[in-house]
């Protein structure tokens, strides 16, 4: 390892966060970062750190930014916290990768943000399919005309989460707790990544690329937050972005967006960086593609001046898709014939549901549009 690796504190080390572990071992095994700081509420054990030398531990994350020195802090913290410890680390020079969701509501992002802003700090928003080398390739199809032109974007994620899912965090499924916004919520959290993905392939990343949001939450589970879910924003690129979610789905599968062209499609399986281009007078053609890491875009843009894949302002859209569903009324509760429970996988199934999520994204629909009986008519949301 250089002299040149950066110093990085963690807050945030267990759940997701065992995914940065693992991501710094690589990147400090590279040379480019070095682990200093731990931020829990309980220490890492030796076993956990394997790999990772013996960095400092502490509750206390400006604290342990003051004592380490940390160029770069990584948050993969519960989401009402994100804000106010991005806040901690900017306001002692530290740059920063936040995980997504960056906010509960767009209030505590603009908050977040623009204090960022002042404190001339970097910020890195964790959506790593943005990553995906597939991005800027499917911008440059679409630019070339390979699909004619495009009359929107859909997404689509059909997944499985078992009841213990929502039982591992106080804040899991939950729209509020001790007063606090939480949205964790199927479209804001585990699928978020469908919502951020269509938004940028259809060029509406920014806030003020959103003119409007329909949204239709739904819950099979015993929750406050959906786990069904659809959501239509209409945008000032003049195309629709319609995206679909269940975690109940019968049977789980890749999430995916889906480019419409007037001549042609372009589907992206984001977690597996995998496309296909399907277009007028072509047999169907496959790409895969690499993803560059986003905290090893931070520390390059840091140390060479690479350009940062997800700042802020990037995730301005998605976050006001967040606050439609935070204003929204509380979702609603599917009635008991709708759903069926899986015993030996202790889980909750939609029945029906994998074939309304692909349909939406689909046909740029919403559930209710598409004749499940148990969708409410939409609500359009108000965006300020």
């Amino acid at each position: 390892m250089t002299n040149t690796a950066l110093p990085v504190v963690l807050a945030g080390a267990r759940g997701h966060g065992r995914w940065h572990l693992d991501n710094l071992r690589r990147l400090q095994d590279a040379g480019l970062v070095r682990l200093v700081g731990i931020c829990e509420l309980t220490p890492l054990t030796g076993e956990e750190l394997t790999g990772l030398g013996e960095p400092a531990q502490s509750s206390d994350f400006g604290a342990l930014l003051d004592a380490t020195a940390a160029r770069i802090a990584v948050i993969c913290t519960p989401i009402p916290t994100h804000t106010d410890l991005a806040l901690t680390a900017a306001e002692r020079g530290v740059h920063l990768l936040l995980e997504k969701p960056p906010a509960p509501s767009f209030a505590e992002f603009r908050r977040m943000a623009d204090g960022v802003a002042r404190a001339g700090t970097v910020c890195q928003i964790g959506f790593q399919s943005l990553g995906s080398g597939a991005l800027p390739a499917i911008a440059e199809l679409i630019a070339d005309g390979a699909i004619g032109t495009v009359t929107g974007v859909g997404g689509a994620g059909a997944w499985a989460r078992d009841e213990a899912y929502y039982r591992r965090a106080p804040w899991a499924g939950r729209r509020r707790l001790n007063g606090a916004d939480v949205i964790d919520g199927a479209l804001t959290n585990p699928l978020a990544h469908a919502v951020a993905t269509a938004l940028a392939l259809n060029g509406s990343s920014r806030a003020e690329d959103v003119l409007g949001i329909e949204a239709e939450l739904l819950r099979a589970n015993d929750i406050e937050s959906d786990d069904t879910s659809c959501v239509r924003v209409t945008t000032a690129q003049d195309r629709p972005v319609t995206v679909a979610v269940t975690l109940c789905a019968e049977r789980p599968g890749e999430p995916y967006a889906v480019v419409h062209g007037s001549s042609g499609r372009i589907t992206f399986w984001y977690k597996q960086d995998r496309m296909l281009l399907q277009r007028a007078g072509h047999g169907p053609e496959e790409f895969e593609y690499g993803r560059t890491d986003l905290l090893e875009n931070l520390v390059r843009h840091l140390t060479r001046g690479d350009g940062l894949l997800v700042p802020p302002d990037a995730t301005g859209a998605f976050m006001k898709v967040v606050e439609a569903i935070r204003q929204a009324p509380d979702p609603v509760a599917l009635p008991p014939a709708a759903w069926r429970r899986v015993p030996d996988e202790n889980r909750r199934v939609v029945p029906g549901v994998d074939r309304l999520v692909d349909a939406a994204a689909d046909t740029l629909s919403l559930y209710s549009e598409l004749g499940a009986e148990w969708a409410p008519r939409p609500r359009q949301a108000g965006i300020r």
